[in-house]
């Protein structure tokens, strides 16, 4: 064997082993809020639900309550689903034998016997807890430890960088980004960082008057502090924090809740313009990270603390809301894209049209993941 292959293997191994706990305490959060929003929404409109199931395959553990469902953890802890009355398979497909035998009593509890309304918010449910869950947890951590303000002051200019070419000049004050205000250094940080190759407006605060400056961050690789490669947008500025300069503002629970939404917000429309960099052949696809690469950013955020696991926990959970919602078959999305199909022609989609889109939703999802954990594995071993 190759010392490459032999490298590669133990690296894998040893953060493979590192990374497990903290990452399926993080992915069983994430999933659990999803399939519970599915679930209480289905009680709610008259869903009979027979199962609840943390994972897949065998049962592990489990019981049922008084309305019928199985709770149950199951042995592959890499998702989860929720069951319905008339189901064929987790993926909440429906048994044509069983709902053709089904009596005017059992339809009424069956999901697939449902106006197109009540089956889309149940399918939408789940994103939308996980979304939900995100914010609040956004939220708490803005409540507990407050929300931090660092003047957004340019102190030095990079030669020859976005910000010296767009005409900023030392002691130049942050105050707007594409008319988004801004409150911190940190603050202008993150807009930054998403917005390689992108125009940015920057309103200026410079000798008591208002500037305006267009830039343009340039595409950087920068490591973090665990040594991971990142491509990110540089404006090319310097900050030097001064004494009593950095401080940290009590919040309360509405302002909390507004930070907590804005987070989420910032999350998918950085996603999305991460989609649109790829669409247009300027992203970089080795960026996309799969199940491996989550697993080794949990391990990172658990050994820097509980404090940076949570806050990955709101991360995933609003990404994996927001994928869930892609307009594939076999997501959340593309079952909202077939009812939609039904509210425009008056009637379901053929079975077998339905079908089909699950086995080419299938395919597309089975690709992805392929190509995340080939990313994945490539940057574990290059590590």
């Amino acid at each position: 064997m190759s010392d490459f292959f032999v490298h590669s293997f133990n690296t894998l191994s040893h953060g493979l082993l590192g990374y497990a706990v903290p990452f399926l305490f993080v992915l069983t959060i994430v999933v659990f809020f999803h399939e519970l929003g599915h679930f209480l929404v289905a009680r709610w409109v008259g869903v009979r639900v027979l199962t609840f199931s943390l994972g897949f395959g065998p049962e592990l553990v489990g019981f049922n309550d008084r309305h019928g469902t199985r709770w149950k953890i199951s042995a592959i802890p890499l998702g989860g689903y929720v069951k319905f009355f008339g189901d064929e398979g987790e993926a909440s497909t429906p048994s044509a034998e069983t709902l053709a035998a089904m009596t005017a009593e059992e339809r009424a509890g069956s999901f697939h016997y449902k106006k197109v309304g009540p089956r889309a918010a149940i399918v939408a449910a789940g994103p939308i807890a996980n979304f939900i869950l995100g914010a609040l947890i956004f939220a708490g951590m803005a409540l507990y430890y407050g929300k931090p303000s660092t003047i957004a002051r340019v102190d030095g200019i990079v030669a020859d960088g976005a910000a010296a070419a767009a005409g900023f000049k030392i002691g130049d004050v942050v105050i707007q980004i594409d008319g988004k205000p801004i409150e911190s250094f940190a603050d202008m940080q993150r807009i930054v960082a998403t917005s390689a190759g992108s125009a940015l407006v920057f309103q200026v605060k410079r000798d008591g008057g208002m500037v305006s400056l267009t830039a343009t961050p340039a595409l950087l690789e920068r490591k973090d502090p665990f040594g991971n490669r990142h491509r990110v947008g540089v404006l090319g500025v310097e900050h030097k924090s001064q004494a009593g300069e950095v401080s940290t503002a009590p919040v309360g629970v509405g302002e909390a809740l507004k930070i907590g939404g804005e987070q989420v917000w910032f999350i998918i429309s950085s996603t999305f313009k991460f989609l649109g960099s790829l669409f247009m052949g300027q992203g970089n696809p080795s960026e996309v990270s799969g199940v491996l690469g989550i697993a080794k950013m949990s391990g990172q955020a658990a050994s820097a603390g509980f404090q940076f696991v949570i806050n990955l926990c709101a991360v995933l959970s609003v990404s994996i809301g927001l994928l869930n919602l892609f307009p594939i078959p076999l997501l959340d999305g593309g079952h909202l894209l077939f009812y939609t199909a039904e509210v425009v022609r008056g009637r379901p989609l053929s079975e077998r049209t339905q079908e089909m889109g699950f086995r080419i939703g299938l395919g597309l999802v089975l690709m992805l993941m392929v190509f995340a954990t080939y990313n994945d594995i490539l940057r574990m071993a290059a590590s």
